[in-house]
């Protein structure tokens, strides 16, 4: 069905995306916190296949760069400096996943040729490298503050659901106290509480906390309901008359019931938290620098001077946009009725 179709594209889509954050070290031609200072703000490079003769290069190329007159900007590409584009160089060491290192870069020029392809920030770094990296902070601090809340949520809203009573009332108050929490200035508490200078570990786990916590209210209040509704259907009274016990019942019977709801949640949840995520981080309390997110990166722009005479500095906030438009469409798709194919 084309609903399906749709959701296959779409989920695809996002488990490239996610595949290229894992893999941001071969992708990215230069380390994230690499600075070339002769270099602020350069415009992005152009890559060549016809030389200034007229000549095809069935190889592209870059042209060599030299500073010009102005600290802030570039000269014209230097003709008689040629670097040919080459494919599975080496060049700086980079984590993989966490679990060892690699110095294999999937694209490069040689020394001392210098490829920007989305330019350089205000201490020469490459863009399209810091793009990647951060790709890693903003797109996994959803993941698993999603994980988090949906955790919360359905452990919280089928004990609420399945035992009723007194347990229910405790974990619904609970949950109205969550959902009036601003989890904004929540935040801003805590992070004042913590010391000045807080590592980059430290500060992810802060957020994922934060905005995974904060966030149970909601999808526990929908697996309530499903609980509420699928404890009274007859293949779970029989169950019960069978002599199965309570936690098998929920295990066995309704949480299976509940799947629907934590994946539509799920794909509502992410953009929510990749956006909170890069909001908290423009604001100065997200991940801090070197570290890059997209969040931080798009800092820059806050100085009118950068917004209005370097447009590619936009770039990292251009780049949520496909991404929050995914997630929108599958949370969409997923909340379509599957028709018979019949």
């Amino acid at each position: 069905m084309r609903h399906k179709k749709t959701i296959r594209w779409l989920v695809g889509f996002l488990l490239l995306l996610h595949l290229a954050a894992l893999l941001a070290g071969f992708l990215a031609p230069y380390s994230p916190t690499t600075q070339e200072r002769e270099f602020p703000y350069a415009a992005p490079t152009r890559i060549h296949f016809v030389d200034g003769s007229g000549h095809f290069h069935l190889r592209p190329f870059v042209y060599g760069v030299e500073q010009s007159s102005s600290d802030s900007q570039i000269s014209a590409d230097h003709l008689a400096n040629v670097h040919s584009l080459r494919f599975m160089v080496p060049g700086e060491r980079y984590p993989v996943a966490g679990w060892w290192k690699s110095n294999l870069h999937l694209f490069g020029v040689d020394a001392p040729g210098k490829l920007f392809l989305l330019g350089t920030d205000g201490y020469g770094r490459d863009q399209f490298s810091r793009l990647w990296f951060g790709s890693q902070i903003s797109l996994v601090t959803p993941l698993v503050a999603t994980v988090i809340s949906l955790g919360m949520g359905v452990t919280l809203g089928a004990m609420a659901g399945f035992w009723g009573g007194w347990v229910d009332e405790l974990i619904m108050r609970m949950a109205e106290l969550f959902v009036a929490i601003p989890w904004l200035y929540l935040l801003f508490a805590v992070r004042a509480a913590l010391p000045l200078s807080i590592s980059p570990v430290g500060a992810f786990l802060l957020l994922v906390t934060v905005i995974g916590t904060v966030g149970w209210a909601r999808p526990a209040r929908l697996i309530r309901s499903v609980v509420l509704t699928t404890r009274q259907q007859d293949f779970v009274l029989a169950a019960r008359a069978a002599g199965a016990t309570s936690g098998s019942i929920l295990w066995q019977h309704i949480l299976p019931q509940t799947w629907g709801v934590v994946v539509t949640q799920a794909a509502i949840l992410i953009p929510q938290y990749l956006l909170a995520e890069v909001t908290l981080s423009f604001l100065g309390i997200g991940v801090p620098e070197p570290t890059p997110s997209w969040g931080n990166m798009a800092g820059s722009v806050q100085q009118y001077s950068i917004l209005t005479s370097y447009w590619w500095m936009l770039i990292p906030v251009i780049v949520i946009i496909p991404v929050m438009y995914v997630y929108d469409r599958l949370a969409a798709a997923l909340h379509e009725p599957v028709k018979s194919s019949a």
